[in-house]
């Protein structure tokens, strides 16, 4: 457990930060935010453009501080602030949220979507509701221009809705990715904790590898998802070339792959690690008929007496994943766990976090994806502007603990607790 310090948190989470946190929990049981681009959610936002005849379309998943889009079309955006969407108004309700014209609504006419560069004058959105209850993201018709929605249209948006949360369940009984050939998230964390389970069992050595493509996004952006797509099956196939038949090769993010070596300690590890490094880099790409070079980034984490899980491999092989990123990428980074035997293992995580500083009047929302005793991995819309040290405050647990940056990407910060 970790030690809480309650400093300016209420003894016990009000009614709407509980059911924020169970929110989380479903929105991680269901693996949606990590979960990659894919065809099928790519043809039902093609079908509420085709049916609604709007010119931007959206499939969407909404965490603890952003809104993270699945599929977009009319935009070329990845991302955004959750505070700054119209959707997080529309997961706070059961039914659709229609907006016929934005400007003639006083709770939405100074919207900085309405007012600003997109110029929403029409909104529609329906939540995806798990069966349980949650509303983890979006469905979403938007025009430039005022419209009418009828009931037929309300009721057809919400099926698109129900349609897309059915998929994102079903996603999860697949084992291998279509585009990579790799097991699925859910299928590899199956089949690594029956490899630390067997290496538990006859004491023998396991290592994770953690590696994300680098600047991804800028590829998606200047040659387009075809080419992305192209990348991924590139960098998998490298990977697949030059790994053993009983190593356990998985995607477990858009752009991110990990790997379980068994029988293979640390510095094993770091060569195989450096090997798949050096394949990536090596491998020659054209995009855009010009020659172009993809590198990708590792983080290493070792079975150990404090990690004993796929879970917490992975959070140990993530954090030094972040670092080799922060020290320049296309690099190794091996994860050293801490000295004190009192230590604990980080875990994966999905929880809603504060971090505030200069004496508390300055707060940016982010989103807790690992945790532990010592320290933690922290989702942020932008890491510019922070300062080195800060509090982190997590609601759901009681805890508010000061903290210093030990790295930091544009939209990631691994911190220690102070």
């Amino acid at each position: 457990m970790l030690r809480e310090q309650t400093i300016g948190v209420e003894a016990e989470p009000s009614a709407a930060e509980a059911a924020e946190h169970q929110r989380l929990d479903a929105l991680d049981r269901l693996d949606a935010v990590d979960a990659p681009r894919n065809e099928s959610f790519d043809r039902i936002a093609r079908l509420i453009q085709t049916i609604f005849e709007v010119p931007i379309a959206l499939v969407t998943v909404i965490d603890a501080h952003r809104q993270l889009y699945k599929a977009c079309i009319g935009l070329n955006i990845e991302q955004v602030e959750r505070r700054d969407t119209i959707c997080r108004m529309t997961i706070q309700q059961e039914g659709p949220m229609i907006i016929s014209d934005t400007l003639a609504d006083p709770n939405f006419a100074t919207h900085p979507h309405v007012t600003g560069g997109l110029k929403v004058r029409f909104y529609a959105g329906a939540s995806l509701r798990t069966p349980d209850g949650h509303n983890i993201g979006t469905v979403c018709a938007i025009d430039t221009k005022p419209r009418s929605f009828s009931e037929r249209q309300t009721r057809v948006l919400a099926e698109l809705a129900d349609m897309t949360v059915e998929y994102i369940a079903l996603r999860q009984l697949a084992s291998i990715d279509a585009l990579t050939g790799a097991l699925t998230r859910r299928a590899f964390r199956e089949s690594g904790e029956r490899a630390i389970a067997l290496a538990q069992r006859h004491k023998h050595n396991l290592s994770l590898i953690a590696l994300d493509i680098d600047h991804f996004k800028r590829v998606n952006d200047s040659f387009g998802h075809a080419a992305g797509d192209q990348v991924l099956a590139a960098v998998a196939s490298a990977c697949a070339a030059n790994l053993r038949q009983s190593d356990v090769f998985g995607r477990i993010g858009g752009e991110e792959f990990a790997i379980i070596l068994p029988h293979t300690h640390r510095s094993g590890a770091l060569e195989v690690a450096e090997k798949l490094r050096a394949a990536i880099a090596g491998t020659e790409f054209r995009l855009g008929g010009e020659p172009c070079q993809i590198t990708a980034s590792f983080g290493v984490s070792t079975l150990d007496i404090a990690t004993t899980d796929v879970d917490g491999l992975l959070a140990n092989a993530d954090a030094a994943l972040y670092q080799a990123k922060a020290e320049g990428r296309n690099r190794v980074i091996g994860w050293r766990p801490q000295p004190s035997p009192e230590s604990h293992a980080r875990r994966r995580v999905l929880k809603a976090g504060q971090i505030h500083f200069n004496r508390r009047m300055s707060t940016v929302d982010c989103t807790v994806r690992t945790l532990s005793e010592e320290g933690a991995g922290l989702d942020l819309s932008s890491s510019y502007g922070l300062p080195e040290k800060f509090n982190l405050m997590i609601r759901s647990d009681g805890i508010d603990r000061p903290c210093r940056i030990v790295s930091q990407t544009e939209r990631h910060v691994e911190v220690e607790f102070c």
